[in-house]
């Protein structure tokens, strides 16, 4: 008799179950729910004071809930203990706004810095995977001695986003990705995303207030408001909402974010896109 073994289902890369989180006696979040999908790039956008750079940190591991639970790649960041937390850690990558290199360290030093901090590479091997890392951001060799101060906007995100991938992650968090680039800067390192998501087959969450990044990269859109996931799907779905920050948002790229969604599905499917 033959029988058929269903296809395993893939777990999630982030859940968040029922969060609360009180920061000096004010309520950010409070029985917020939200999941990541493996290979997803997902969006969180929110008005000012909404808790999303307080829920990356919450997904990074660097600060706790004061209810409720954040399991990354399968591990309760909350009950986990020290090595088990380094181990999560060396598997994903942030891209910190305005890049946070390090203005004392060369930019090859800034991409080699995780690699170090493990202390079981040799230096010749630490430095070829930093250059490497430097490649696949689109940073030359000729570069690597540069100081942070010598570096253009564009670059100084390309230098960093190298050093949250240097470590060969499975998952990316980016916090405000083109903040202060130039819009030819800013579409540049969008391509650029988009292109290391597919080849290091990455999951991505990220946190902006940029329409067109949005646009550009996100398969799903998470806003936060009210203390929770007030609404969470395609940009499609999500941007017609008639919640009040929902319409202020995206007031006016309704249409751009259906077209956007749609060019990226004739994609998938290998078709050609038709000019909007």
């Amino acid at each position: 008799m033959n029988t058929t073994v269903p296809a395993a289902v893939p777990s999630p890369a982030i859940e968040v179950v029922n969060l609360r989180t009180e920061l000096g006696g004010v309520v950010v979040h409070d029985g917020l729910n939200l999941q990541v999908d493996d290979g997803e790039v997902l969006a969180i956008v929110g008005g000012s004071g909404s808790g999303k750079t307080t829920l990356l940190r919450l997904m990074l591991g660097l600060q706790a809930p004061s209810a409720g639970e954040v399991r990354v790649l399968g591990h309760p960041l909350g009950a986990c203990g020290r090595h088990e937390l380094a181990r999560v850690q060396q598997r994903r990558g942030v891209l910190f706004q305005q890049g946070a290199l390090f203005s004392a360290l060369s930019v090859l030093d800034n991409v080699a810095l995780p690699l170090r901090e493990l202390r079981t590479l040799p230096p010749d091997v630490v430095r070829e995977l930093a250059l490497r890392a430097l490649a696949q951001a689109g940073i030359e060799a000729e570069h690597a001695r540069k100081m942070p101060a010598e570096l253009s906007g564009g670059m100084v995100k390309r230098v960093a986003l190298a050093r949250a991938l240097v470590l060969g992650p499975s998952l990316l968090f980016l916090d405000e990705p083109t903040a202060g680039l130039d819009p030819q800067s800013s579409k540049a390192f969008v391509r650029l995303v988009r292109e290391l998501r597919q080849e290091m087959r990455l999951t991505v969450v990220m946190v902006t207030h940029d329409v067109d990044t949005l646009c550009a990269l996100a398969d799903r859109v998470a806003v936060l408001a009210d203390r929770h996931v007030v609404a969470i799907g395609p940009l499609a779905e999500v941007a017609p909402l008639p919640h009040p920050f929902v319409r202020s948002f995206f007031l006016g790229h309704q249409s751009r974010c259906q077209a956007e969604s749609l060019r990226r599905y004739r994609e998938s499917l290998h078709e050609p896109a038709v000019a909007a």
